[in-house]
């Protein structure tokens, strides 16, 4: 049996950090807090934490090293009800996909593209 989950953390690639930041503050209601980069090399802004908790936590990155775009890693958040931030995407500047849908005794899901071009999905239970 396994210690912990397999995914400790995620990055979201970004161009505009303001753009992204603003996006998912709104269609998330939460608000992100600035993390230093030991490296100097990345602007990072961190989704709010408890590694206490069940599921991984992560950053919007803006660096060098990497790009935004579809068709890479796909990260689901974890909400109460899909439809509620489905809502918020298109005046947050984003884009639905496709809309809430059923994946069976799994829940709800729905996948969104970001200011950034990146796909994301919402998962909830109802």
């Amino acid at each position: 049996m396994a210690k912990t989950n397999v995914v400790g953390w995620f990055d979201i690639y970004v161009n505009n950090m303001e753009r992204a930041v603003s996006f998912y503050e709104a269609v998330l209601n939460l608000k992100l807090e600035k993390i230093n980069d030991p490296t100097g090399e990345t602007q990072m802004m961190i989704f709010a934490s408890n590694m206490e908790s069940y599921g991984a936590s992560g950053a919007l990155v803006k660096s060098k090293h990497a790009q935004p775009g579809a068709g890479g890693t796909l990260v689901y958040f974890s909400v109460d009800d899909c439809a509620v931030e489905e809502s918020r995407v298109a005046a947050a500047g984003g884009k639905v996909v496709r809309s809430k849908f059923s994946i069976g005794e799994y829940g709800w899901v729905t996948l969104c593209q970001d200011t950034e071009g990146n796909l994301f999905g919402f998962s909830s239970m109802k």
